[in-house]
């Protein structure tokens, strides 16, 4: 069956350390996993031990940041393969407690395949995000990562140049950041009431080399005649000063009062370079907004693009429905296989670039929506009168998919299957989960079918890290 020799062919192609667990002989996989599983438990409390004042800073950042670092990359498989089980085993107690029968003789509510390994275990990262705060040695100039919490008020934030899963480009770039606000007369802002105004530095590569740097800059009091020279001052730094040998692409600053805000609420400004950078997806080129959401994990994602295209069993006939769907990645790599593609996603910004992206790669089959799914998605759907096939994929935030979302997939009886990509299964995304396969509530107007788990894969799209991007795949 292709579908069966589609999902194999990764774990034998990509594994780099070896056998996949799929492939260990006279094994009880389940079994094994369990033995890692309690080992790594041996082993973080070891771990926990050096994040006393005896460990290094950097064995701190390591723990906090990248658990499983100190595990060879196939007990890492290991233990996010339990993880995975456990999450579906709780996922199948949830649904017996509504009245479903969805436990499976070893407890989890679907079959459960291997984690699909990362074709790139070190410095796979393209996107990374760097802190301004006090260090070790108490310089409130301190571009890193954080160790500590904000509500225990013991943050420290550490250099990051150690760190296993960020490529040494974003380190370069961030220690170039570094010197630079050092020599600056303005003060970081650690807490916006108390002032200062140099803030987090956000580093985007890809495999063709570019490279773009974004820095979030507070601007208080400034005026405009003053925040001019400070932009000019940065530009000068990374054009012709000690920044170029970051060789940036593209450099942005952006004013911002707010933790996290988008171009819309406060535009991002090109200081130099061009506008967008580009990558290259399963032969597609995609082009890359500073606020763009991407896959973090390039060669991992075009693993996970492949076999959704798989799961999907979409055939010339039928509509993909892409629902948060960034610069339109997922979509658009399966446009050659199916009719039509509808792709929906929050940010403006990267609808543009979907749409830039699909003019491109000369994409005709595909239209994309720019607004909250929650708004967009009931609208689209309640006029449905197309009777080709529909399936939908959704790729939501850690947040997981607004009810009326949900709701609206719900009812609509021509989507008989969903594929569900989460990076936390276990959060919000479980409440999605249970709704979309509850029996028929009148009072939440869920009054659709209800769908039933069929398959999950994991994809191991952050090595060292205990997550995994889960694929679970839905039918009615």
């Amino acid at each position: 069956m292709a579908l069966s020799c589609a999902l194999r062919l990764p774990h034998r192609r990509l594994c780099p350390s070896g056998a996949h667990l799929s492939s260990l002989p006279g094994q009880d996989h389940s079994l094994l996993t369990e033995k890692t599983a309690a080992k790594w438990n041996e082993k973080k409390k070891a771990q926990q031990g050096c994040s006393l004042p005896g460990s290094s800073w950097e064995e701190r950042l390591a723990n906090a940041v990248t658990p499983l670092w100190r595990l060879p990359y196939q007990e890492q498989l290991q233990v996010k393969y339990q993880s995975q089980r456990k999450i579906l085993q709780t996922l199948a107690s949830r649904l017996e407690k509504l009245g479903i029968d969805a436990q499976k003789p070893d407890g989890l509510c679907c079959p459960l395949q291997p984690v699909v390994p990362s074709p790139i275990i070190n410095g796979y990262r393209n996107k990374s995000t760097f802190s301004v705060n006090r260090g070790p040695d108490g310089n409130p100039k301190t571009v890193g990562l954080y160790v500590g919490t904000g509500r225990a008020r013991n943050i420290v934030c550490v250099k990051a140049k150690h760190m296993e899963n960020i490529p040494p480009e974003h380190k370069q770039v961030a220690e170039c950041y570094e010197e630079f606000i050092r020599h600056s007369s303005l003060d970081p802002c650690i807490l916006f009431h108390e002032g200062g105004h140099w803030r987090e530095l956000v580093v985007r590569t890809t495999s063709r080399g570019h490279t773009m740097a974004i820095i979030t800059f507070h601007p208080q009091e400034l005026g405009q005649e003053a925040l001019a020279t400070q932009k000019a001052l940065l530009k000068e730094f990374f054009v012709c000063g000690p920044g170029t040998v970051c060789a940036l692409t593209s450099l942005y600053f952006q004013e911002s009062t707010m933790t996290r805000c988008s171009h819309e609420q406060s535009p991002f400004q090109l200081l130099h370079g061009e506008p967008h950078i580009d990558e290259e997806v399963l032969g597609l080129k995609f082009r890359i907004s500073p606020d763009s959401f991407f896959q973090v994990n390039r060669g991992a994602a075009e693993v996970l693009y492949q076999v959704v295209g798989e799961l999907s069993q979409a055939g010339g006939d039928t509509i993909l429905l892409d629902i948060c769907c960034g610069t339109g990645t997922i979509g658009l790599s399966l446009a050659h296989q199916v009719s039509k593609i509808i792709g929906i996603e929050v940010v403006e910004k990267a609808i543009e670039d979907a749409r830039w992206n699909a003019a491109f790669n000369g994409i005709s089959n595909c239209e994309f929506h720019s607004g909250k799914a929650e708004a967009v998605l009931p609208q689209l759907l309640l006029s449905w009168e197309d009777a080709r096939p529909l399936v939908a994929v959704v790729n939501p935030s850690r947040a997981g998919l607004h009810y009326r979302v949900v709701r609206a997939i719900r009812n609509c009886k021509p989507i008989r299957r969903l594929l569900y990509i989460s990076c936390k299964p276990e959060g919000e995304a479980m409440r999605n989960f249970l709704e979309l396969c509850c029996p028929p509530d009148p009072g939440k107007k869920l009054a659709g079918e209800p769908f039933a788990p069929t398959l999950a894969i994991p994809f191991d799209m952050f090595p060292h890290t205990v997550h995994c991007e889960l694929v679970l795949l839905f039918t009615r």
